[in-house]
């Protein structure tokens, strides 16, 4: 595993197991290969293989794939659950333990590549405190905005005189005062923090966030003063895609015999799974709202169903040639770059954010769990986006739906959101490489100070 350039800055970085984690981390090994880094992306076989063809031969020269086998804790989670995707919900603690007592693995990995950096994400304290016991400097990377974190860290250190700063937030608290990420971890002086603090607490003098200020400039100012941590805004780093590569696809061939900003991309990712009661309600807003739509439904592993059996009985024959269902996957970064599209009805995961303001799409954020519902209130209160509001039980409704949608993408009311929308497209364009410039001088530091103890 020598690298291949001898003068370049070794960085290993450990993502958590998850594809919207993968990503981030990915592009920012990208971005570094290009400015003299050596990157070692270490992760389970089942995400590696997942992520070989979205490497370029020239970008294998400076990404090495390392893999990290977990040890075995369960017979119910043979390799290819070695990842978050198609994972059963109740396999999520077995994986994390796993993933844990590959501690072991990681600190043998580290012996023999010696990296002048680790980059970690936000589970896995154990990666920085290995990278210490070798003297190299780790930084933490969080791949969720900057929102979320602000959010968790005010419940964590709450003061009863002390108010939440941001009032857009202020419904959610009822619902997550007690959802910090459990698995509490010996801080080393005899109490316990959550991973997630851990991870924060561990980090080299700095935290990396993919996000982007004109986005969450209050959020990141606020994280200094509850972190104590430098914080490093590194966005939008966005799965990069050949926009040709699936021009000829029956998807985007339909999506071509439509009128320029007609068009919704519904989308809930790859990870979020709809009921049958949600099916329909979103399957008759779609109809109530007049607008062309592409959706992509999705199953659970296992769950062998047809999109027809899935859906509103008649729902197809009405729509005819208005809408387009897909089962399983569609090429989102393509449908969201083109001419036709004007929305994204979306479960508001953070990648799908920033990829939608990417090319200036507005958004109808209808958010389904962990840190979702937060990213739509910040979609909302930003002005990229309305929020489809669910009832007292979490039940969402076909009228609001539809309201939603044409608001965002038809009605005047919606033209300031469409706007704003754009605004951040040519901030994000702007940016180019900088965001990522900014912080390579302050690696190549930090792994000098690391060589000097």
């Amino acid at each position: 595993m020598d690298s291949k350039q001898s003068n370049a800055t070794k960085v290993l970085m450990l993502p958590w197991l998850a594809q919207g984690h993968m990503t981030p981390f990915l592009e920012l090994a990208k971005k570094l290969s290009t400015k003299n880094f050596h990157i070692y992306l270490c992760s389970t076989p089942i995400i590696l293989t997942s992520i070989q063809n979205r490497i370029t031969e020239t970008q294998s020269l400076s990404i090495e794939l390392v893999p990290l086998h977990l040890r075995p804790t369960s017979p119910e989670l043979p390799p290819h659950h070695h990842t978050t995707n198609g994972l059963p919900p109740h396999l999520l603690p077995t994986l994390m333990n796993a993933f844990d007592s590959a501690s072991p693995d990681f600190s043998k990995l580290v012996q023999t590549l010696r990296p002048d950096l680790v980059i970690y994400d936000f589970l896995q304290p154990w990666a920085p405190t290995i990278a210490s016991e070798y003297n190299i400097p780790a930084v933490e990377f969080v791949t969720t905005g900057a929102a979320v974190v602000s959010f968790f860290s005010f419940l964590a250190f709450k003061k009863p005189d002390v108010e939440l700063p941001f009032p857009e937030l202020q419904p959610l608290l009822g619902s997550f005062r007690n959802a910090l990420p459990s698995r509490p971890v010996d801080d080393g002086g005899g109490g316990k923090q959550t991973p997630m603090l851990e991870c924060m607490k561990k980090s080299s003098k700095m935290i990396l966030f993919n996000t982007f200020r004109e986005l969450e400039g209050k959020y990141l100012d606020y994280l200094p003063i509850s972190i104590e941590k430098k914080i490093v805004p590194i966005g939008p780093l966005v799965h990069e895609t050949d926009h040709e590569e699936n021009k000829d696809s029956a998807i985007m061939q339909w999506l071509g015999t439509k009128d320029e900003l007609s068009t919704v991309f519904v989308s809930f990712g790859s990870e979020s799974f709809l009921s049958e009661e949600e099916r329909e309600e979103i399957a008759n807003g779609l109809d109530l709202s007049g607008v062309n739509f592409i959706w992509v439904v999705r199953f659970p592993v296992g769950e062998r169903t047809e999109v027809e059996e899935a859906l509103p009985v008649g729902f197809l024959e009405r729509i005819g040639q208005r809408g387009l269902v897909v089962n399983g996957w569609a090429p989102q970064a393509q449908i969201l770059a083109h001419s036709s599209t004007c929305g994204f009805v979306s479960h508001c995961g953070w990648n799908s954010i920033l990829e939608s303001l990417k090319f200036g799409v507005p958004i109808i954020a209808m958010p389904m769990k962990h840190d979702q519902p937060v990213s739509g209130k910040v979609v909302e209160d930003v002005g990229i986006g309305v929020e489809v509001k669910r009832d007292e039980n979490r039940k969402l409704n076909r009228e609001n739906i539809a309201q939603v949608i044409r608001k965002v993408v038809k009605d005047e009311s919606g033209v300031q959101v469409r706007t704003k929308a754009r605004e951040l497209r040519e901030i994000i364009r702007m940016k180019g490489e900088k965001a990522v410039d900014g912080v390579v001088q302050e690696f190549v530091q930090l792994c000098n100070q690391g060589k000097t103890i």
